[in-house]
């Protein structure tokens, strides 16, 4: 069987057991604090679990595009190393909510696998909780029952609560599980070792293939452990394993799924995979294939690479499989993002969205690639630089906080650095190393500090229920709330029943106002609505609440009206712009991101050229005819969302819709789109659209920020009492414009008179500089206290005192607009010869005027605050050298 059927054959027998089908969600998480990217399958069916939500069905299958990379389920580094992990992954699950259990649960899984797809019954074993007293959880005896009469005692291991006790982060649903592994080994090993020896021992031929979770309890933040209100079913089948054990494979990129990207780069490298000649070549391509998928989706599901947070996590990965590709396959040249089309191509039946943004992501990864292999380029000067100090020294180790900088700064992993370092005779501090990064890891912790406790619940609800889009405040219950400690103060996050609050998502920042408690008036200041997968979590900073939300009865819920109508014309400003854009700028134009509060809209769209002025021009007057016409809105909720897309509506990748989905259309022909935020009545409503800037976000993504209404008019007043003042400085001029050209002339021409006479001082300088310089034996020092008119003086010195003088050392001070400045120059020559660093030796020497600077190792300059120190300066640098 192929791939494709494999997977076909999971989800037809799933229907034939009445399950509904259902789309995969985004690889990256919305709408969940406690993940970056969905890691499992049940990720998006969280809410079911705990009740906070209703299931479209009570049996329900999929395919999940999953990312294990950061956080408690992280297999990144064994990634290429081993056979059978990856970042990107696909798990096919099915699920009852509240329906059937174990007894269902394990024989369909029994049955597909040996029925539909063959596999040998004699090289199956399967897993049962054993029990864990810390928890108060017993052995599952009820799974051991069932399994017994069909694979039979000698084929049931035990498990404990690591291998056989499913949770899916520190708190939430949870619960014991049956794995089923399978020995895929040859039959003479087989016949040599018992393959239930090997289960769980990371045997890369004796693996977990199926994962059948029974879903009871709810891990609190606590750890302790509560029943949930009913028993679900959660299982989770690694795709790529599947396919494995199907095809008889020994390895999982052996299988059709990696072997089309893999013959490519055999193709590009001329490296054949599996010669054992280069057994880092095989890595490299196991790592580039795996990487691929895991940047690719993530691209198109809408997360970017960027310096921060997810968008680190895609960068991190897109760096380490081109470092591979450097290292082992010799591409010099970028090659990543060739591999797109391949991907796209294989996928297109499955996940169709990678097909129809293959053209942006390629661009993006292309983009990314270039930045990286220039970084890269650096990095291995500045370990050439390093390595030349310790030679000169006589030094076999390179020091853990240098290493830590190269992985920082230069994006260097540490094994690259080592590799290298071994190449050239030294090794590393790994230990200082992990300590630098433990340091880093520590920081970011604290910045990131949260701690919440658990729900305390007041009363049940099944959900909440949203009435914001027709009312602006509601009767309702507070059904539960927490407390969570954050670095900028305690929070109180509240649930109630049915809310006219808006949660942020998709854009739009969450709504603000007050909770009426109580009929003596008390009340709750909201100052922000965040939606936690399916709960509306309304957000207050007040103090002491305990008491007045564990008595309330029916509250008002009220939000700040003026606010949400200023939100409503941003939001529906943005869908007119972009219907704008693609007839100004072409149909390519998607949405990548977007913010959009009472002040401001933001709005980041695929586009790989700078948007001129005129096109800007042209957009801003579109979106405000669009406006003038006061088209009345169209919203249309529940439409069935092929019916919705089939009728043309525009929808952004990346987010996930359900089967129903509300439409907002300004015109059916210009503005129609799917969308759950709020938005005016009519077009007029918004007044009037004005930019304010347009830039590039990341390769192939700009970002245009503008202002409506109140906003757009206080910025066009404040434009015009700013070209007032200008007229009044320069008396009224009947043409402001020729005036203002002459101006910039007389300053060009009076900047070019002061240039030349900087020159000849620099010149005059420069010659009573060479006159006194010392000569030593390898070098020519000049170390003097100068008066030149600004940094950039400094820096011409230097350069020119370097071509007229060899081997030269220079050390210069002086005093700009009263604050002092120092410079070092050393001759590149010499920097290599000896490893001295012009940037550290200048940090160091600013010490003595309270100041701090740095450079490159040959010219770095400083500033300080204490100008009675230069002297001493200068003085501690001849001592130096």
């Amino acid at each position: 069987m192929t791939s494709h059927q494999i997977r076909q054959a999971f989800l037809d027998f799933f229907r034939s057991k009445e399950h509904l089908i259902v789309p995969s969600a985004p690889l990256v998480a919305k709408n969940d604090p406690t993940l970056m990217f969905n890691n499992s399958g049940m990720a998006q069916f969280k809410d079911f679990f705990l009740g906070n939500g209703t299931p479209p069905s009570r049996r329900i299958a999929d395919t999940q595009k999953c990312l294990r990379v950061s956080g408690k389920h992280n297999d990144l580094e064994d990634v290429g190393f081993d056979t059978y992990h990856h970042t990107m992954f696909e798990m096919l699950g099915n699920w009852s909510f509240g329906d059937y259990f174990k007894k269902e649960a394990i024989s369909w899984a029994w049955e597909l696998l040996t029925e539909v797809y063959k596999l040998p019954k004699d090289r199956l074993y399967v897993s049962v909780f054993e029990g864990d007293v810390k928890d108060g959880v017993p052995f599952d005896q009820e799974a051991w029952d069932l399994w017994k009469p069909i694979v039979g005692e000698d084929r049931i291991i035990l498990g404990n609560k690591k291998d056989n006790f499913w949770e899916m982060g520190d708190t939430g649903p949870c619960g014991p599980c049956s794995e089923i592994h399978i020995d895929l080994r040859p039959v003479a090993d087989v016949a040599e070792v018992s393959g239930k020896s090997l289960v769980n021992n990371d045997h890369p031929q004796v693996v977990e293939i199926w994962n059948l979770v029974f879903m009871q309890f709810e891990r609190k933040a606590d750890g302790s452990l509560n029943p949930l209100p009913a028993t679900h079913v959660d299982t989770g089948m690694g795709f790529e394993r599947l396919c494995m054990a199907v095809q008889a494979k020994i390895s999982n990129y052996d299988t059709d799924v990696f072997q089309n990207t893999i013959q490519v780069l055999e193709t590009l490298s001329g490296k054949k995979y599996g010669d054992s000649n280069e057994p880092f070549a095989d890595i490299a391509m196991r790592v580039i294939s795996d990487h691929i998928r895991a940047v690719a989706f993530a691209i198109t599901d809408g997360q970017l690479p960027s310096n921060n947070k997810a968008g680190y996590v895609i960068r991190r990965i897109l760096r380490r499989a081109v470092r591979y590709g450097y290292s082992y396959l010799g591409f010099q040249e970028p090659f990543f993002y060739k591999l797109v089309s391949v991907l796209s191509e294989q996928f297109k039946d499955v996940f169709p969205e990678l097909k129809s943004q293959e053209e942006f992501v390629a661009k993006v990864i292309l983009e990314e690639e270039k930045s990286f292999l220039r970084t890269l380029e650096s990095g291995l000067k500045r370990l050439d630089v390093i390595t030349a100090f310790m030679k000169e020294k006589a030094l076999n180790t390179i020091a853990g906080d240098e290493v830590f900088e190269l992985s920082d700064t230069f994006g260097f992993p540490v094994d690259l650095t080592a590799l290298i370092a071994r190449e050239k005779g030294f090794q590393i501090d790994e230990v200082g190393f992990q300590d630098a990064l433990a340091e880093q890891k520590k920081r970011s912790r604290q910045d990131a500090a949260k701690e919440a406790t658990d729900w305390i619940e007041l009363r049940e609800a099944d959900g909440v229920e949203f009435l914001g889009y027709d009312f602006e405040e509601t009767h309702s219950h507070i059904t539960k709330y927490r407390k969570v400690k954050t670095k900028t103060g305690d929070e109180y996050h509240i649930v109630l029943d049915r809310t006219p609050f808006y949660a942020e998502m998709g854009g739009q920042v969450g709504d603000t106002g007050v909770l009426v408690l109580n009929e003596e008036g008390k009340t709750v200041s909201i100052v922000d609505t965040k939606k936690e997968n399916d709960l509306f979590v309304h957000i207050s900073k007040d103090k002491n609440l305990d008491d007045a939300l564990q008595n309330a009865g029916i509250i008002t819920a009220k939000i700040d009206i003026a606010r949400r109508e200023k939100i409503k014309s941003n939001h529906s400003a943005t869908h007119l712009m972009l219907s704008s854009m693609r007839e100004v700028l072409g149909t390519h134009i998607g949405q990548k991101g977007s913010y959009l509060n009472d002040e401001v809209l933001r709005f980041d769209f695929s586009h790989f050229a700078k948007v001129s002025e005129e096109e800007l021009k042209k957009i801003e007057d579109r979106v405000n005819e669009k406006i003038r016409e006061d088209i009345l809105l169209d919203e249309r909720r529940n439409v069935p969302i092929q019916q919705a897309l089939d009728q043309g509506a525009t929808a952004t990748f990346g987010e996930k819709y359900g089967d129903f989905v509300r439409l907002i259309i300004f015109d059916p022909t210009f503005s129609f789109e799917l969308c759950g935020g709020t938005h005016v009545p009519s077009t007029g409503k918004i007044g009037v659209f004005k930019f304010i800037s347009e830039g590039s976000v990341s390769a192939g993504v700009r970002r245009v920020e503008a202002v409506t209404g109140e906003k757009a008019l206080l910025l066009m007043r404040e434009q015009e009492e700013t070209l007032n003042k200008i007229k009044d400085l320069l008396k009224n001029p009947t043409d402001l414009i020729k005036a203002v050209e002459n101006l910039i002339d007389e300053k060009t021409s009076l900047q070019k008179k002061i240039a030349a006479l900087e020159n000849e001082k620099i010149q005059a300088l420069k010659a009573s500089l060479i006159e006194d310089l010392e000569e030593h034996s390898t070098f020519n020092l000049i170390v003097k206290q100068v008066d030149v008119p600004s940094a950039e003086s400094l820096k011409q010195l230097s350069y020119e005192l370097r071509d007229q003088v060899e081997n030269l050392i220079a050390v210069f001070g002086t005093e700009i607009a009263g604050k002092p400045q120092l410079s070092v120059f050393i001759a590149e020559n010499i920097v290599q010869e000896t490893g001295l660093n012009a940037g550290k030796i200048v940090k160091e020497l600013a010490k003595e005027i309270r100041g701090g600077g740095g450079g490159q190792p040959f010219f770095a300059t400083a500033g300080g605050s204490d100008s009675t120190g230069l002297e001493s300066a200068l003085e501690k640098a001849r001592e130096l050298f």
